[in-house]
């Protein structure tokens, strides 16, 4: 435990700030890609305003399991989930029917910025055309989801400007912006700084903990010191080795998890024994 403790030492955890209610309820999912089980028995419960980490190896379901959430699999032909997962106790995201409604609560920002081909301007505003509001609401969106993405200040006077000028870093936060602009409620991250500069990524990390003020954040991450600054709850997955679908080992507020495991697999992973 001593060397667990060197590892993640406890100032650099988010404490857990008073209770909050369940955003999304897990039950038992199980995920396939046409006859490969890919993750087995998922259950947890996502907490409200929070940031939730999803951590563990390569290949163990973290990616899948976030893209559930907001029904992403839909677009991979021969993939279906079984279980249940629980939106704010009362939609059923796996069985439901309305993917417009289902992804404008739940909102998904990308391991690599994915600017569209036109101005800053007009990415922002994208989603809020298509739904045909009004061109004053729309204008005060932009203003508001970069502001709301600490990007107003940087690029207010080259709105018209296009958005594959921007750096890398103010890519993604303009990518975070055009996925606040439909008011999401919670907003899902693949891995969100894994391809920016240290610099850049403490910028985003410091977002997501602005964001946990009014959105539920799901991310998932390979850092496990990225998980300790930004996340108040931590999930810890694993490949099982001879079935080889992912599994949920562990999942609890991160200063207990990171420094009082359960789990010896969690410790031996936490620690650089394995993964």
């Amino acid at each position: 435990m001593e060397q667990l403790q060197a590892v993640i030492q406890p100032p650099a955890l988010r404490a857990v700030p008073g209770a909050t209610r369940t955003k999304l309820k897990v039950e038992r999912v199980s995920f396939y890609y046409e006859r490969f089980k890919a993750l087995q028995d998922i259950s947890l419960e996502i907490p409200e305003r929070r940031v939730t980490a999803l951590i563990g190896p390569s290949g163990c379901g973290k990616s899948t399991l976030l893209r559930i959430f907001n029904r992403m699999y839909d677009l991979v032909p021969g993939s279906r989930a079984e279980g249940r997962v629980i939106l704010d106790e009362a939609t059923d995201i796996v069985t439901t029917h309305d993917l417009l409604g289902l992804r404008r609560r739940v909102g998904m920002v990308f391991q690599r910025p994915s600017p569209f081909p036109m101005s800053i301007y007009d990415n922002v505003a994208f989603a809020p055309r298509l739904l045909g509001w009004p061109r004053r609401r729309v204008e005060e969106t932009v203003e508001r989801s970069l502001r709301d993405a600490a990007l107003w200040d940087e690029v207010k006077d080259r709105l018209k400007s296009p958005g594959v000028a921007l750096s890398g870093g103010q890519q993604q936060r303009m990518s975070i912006a055009r996925c606040l602009a439909v008011n999401p409620e919670v907003i899902l991250m693949d891995e969100p700084a894994s391809a920016l500069d240290p610099v850049a990524t403490l910028k985003i990390e410091d977002l997501m903990s602005r964001l946990a003020e009014r959105y539920t954040i799901v991310v998932v991450t390979h850092n496990m010191q990225q998980a300790g600054r930004v996340a108040d709850y931590t999930a810890f997955m694993l490949m099982d080795p001879v079935q080889r679908f992912g599994e949920l080992v562990e999942f609890g507020p991160t200063v207990e998890l990171f420094n009082r495991p359960r789990d010896q697999r969690t410790e031996d992973y936490i620690t650089g024994r394995f993964g």
